[in-house]
């Protein structure tokens, strides 16, 4: 008996040596290549690194109340954030599981049992009864040494998951919130755009007055009058249409913010939304914040662990079992020397044949890292892109505005000239409807390419990740 423990006790010593191994190939982060600058700014950026901490409210450069107060609302009622939380949750809970597989398994287990047995069983000795008791009580041990870092690689692979996952919240976060400042963006911008056209109903209330008058005063022709009324029409079509599209913002908000659009109604603030400073030199940290990229990194991580895995299942599987309790036919005391049963050794699982299964399996896991290292090259990509492209916006839009802001200035001139030289009967009232017709037009443009400029800027902030400043 002593030879026996001896060599399961080197055995036992051999298998601790070998825990450290692991056949998973050392990891990096696929090398994508990166510009020294983005295409639109002068500002350098770092390579990819897994997320930094995002600018938890990023919205406040828009320096509005009502935002701050809705974003939080967001927070905390959205449903669809529950999910992605819950989601997050389960991710976590996965990797514990996985976590469970480090150490050893012991379990207990009573059994105490009313049995008969055949009549007829082979080897039935004729002093045994038919009916009798047995009452078993007892330990289990199992432990998996993981000589060849299986399961420390399904521990990383489930761990880098879990870190994807939270990632994965963070953009789902990040994407409500976009939508809700970019409806609230908008939302604003159509008040803006009611006040205008309201502005020009009284105007052109006024001038169909005018007209009228001059009218039954024959110095105005039926066709001015027509004009004037047809004008009047037109502008107050114009705003029920803006007044749509402002009922659909708002219900879409109190959707996002877990209200229904019945219970809620957004408070129309006269004062327009402020244009925020944007640094001339973005952050360098582009990459480390933007959640999504983060995710596709960890989920290459995870990719590279399960190709350990996959290895592992090449190598002999190796197993310390032990049982220790004690049996009694329902009568005795169970943990009498006489009724005590033990049992301790190793369990070895040595694979021979398996029709090519274990080959197929690691070229799947090989395959996958692949997919996951495209994927992640593509998010990359994609992040830059979207950074480009609300750079570029912001810088076009701003030289629209000015351009459209001198064209609302010489359409309102016009208009100025044109009223006055129709009191005078210089003109016919044709001139005056086209003159104040280019000036709504133009305060209108302006007015949108305003809304344009900070729906970029919503962009610009999201697409860096959370804003241009870091996180706290």
């Amino acid at each position: 008996m002593r030879p026996r423990l001896e060599y399961l006790a080197l055995a036992m010593v051999g298998a601790l040596t070998l825990q450290g191994c692991s056949l998973a190939p050392n990891y990096a982060p696929p090398a994508v290549p990166m510009p020294a600058h983005f295409k639109e700014d002068a500002g350098p950026w770092r390579p990819a690194k897994p997320a930094d901490q995002l600018q938890r409210q990023w919205w406040a450069v828009f320096q509005d109340a009502q935002l701050d107060r809705l974003q939080h609302r967001l927070l905390d009622a959205n449903p669809d954030l529950k999910a992605a939380l819950a989601h997050y949750d389960a991710s976590v809970a996965y990797a514990s599981q996985l976590h469970a597989g480090l150490f050893p398994q012991v379990n207990a287990s009573v059994a105490p049992l009313r049995q008969r047995q055949s009549d007829r069983r082979p080897l039935r000795g004729n002093a045994q009864p038919s009916v009798y008791n047995s009452d078993t009580a007892g330990f289990s041990l199992n432990f998996d040494p993981d000589l060849w870092g299986k399961i420390r690689n399904q521990v990383a692979a489930g761990d880098a998951q879990a870190q994807a996952s939270a990632d994965d919240l963070a953009v789902a976060r990040l994407s409500l919130q976009k939508q809700l400042a970019t409806l609230y963006v908008q939302a604003r911008g159509l008040d803006a755009q009611s006040r205008i056209l309201q502005a020009s109903l009284n105007d052109y209330t006024q001038a169909l007055q005018l007209t009228r008058d001059r009218y039954e005063g024959k110095i105005a022709s039926v066709l001015d009058l027509t004009r004037a009324q047809s004008q009047l029409a037109e502008a107050r079509a114009q705003l029920d249409d803006v007044k749509a599209q402002s009922n659909l913002s708002e219900h879409a908000i109190a959707e996002l913010v877990g209200v229904l659009p019945s219970d809620f109604v957004l408070v129309h603030d006269a004062e327009p939304l402020k244009q925020p400073d944007i640094p001339q030199a973005l952050p360098g940290s582009l990459l480390q914040q933007r959640p999504d990229v983060a995710a596709a990194e960890r989920r290459v991580f995870a990719a590279n662990a399960n190709i350990g895995v996959a290895k592992a299942a090449w190598y002999p599987d190796f197993s310390l079992t032990g049982l220790l309790g004690g049996q009694t036919q329902g009568s005795g005391n169970l943990l009498a020397a006489a009724n005590r049963y033990w049992a301790l050794g190793p369990l070895v699982n040595l694979p021979i044949f398996d029709g090519g299964r274990r080959s197929a399996g690691e070229r799947q896991a090989q395959a996958e890292f692949e997919e996951a290292a495209a994927q992640y090259h593509s998010q990359v990509l994609k992040a830059v892109r979207e950074v480009e492209d609300n750079l570029g916006q912001l810088r076009d839009l701003e030289q629209e505005s000015q351009d459209q802001q001198a064209a609302v200035q010489a359409a309102q001139s016009a208009e100025r000239m044109a009223t006055s030289s129709y009191e005078a009967g210089a003109v016919n009232y044709l001139d005056v409807v086209t003159a104040q017709t280019n000036a709504l037009q133009a305060q209108r443009r302006l007015q949108e390419v305003d809304t344009s400029r900070l729906q970029a800027s919503v962009g610009l902030a999201v697409a860096l990740g959370g804003g241009w400043t870091s996180g706290h």
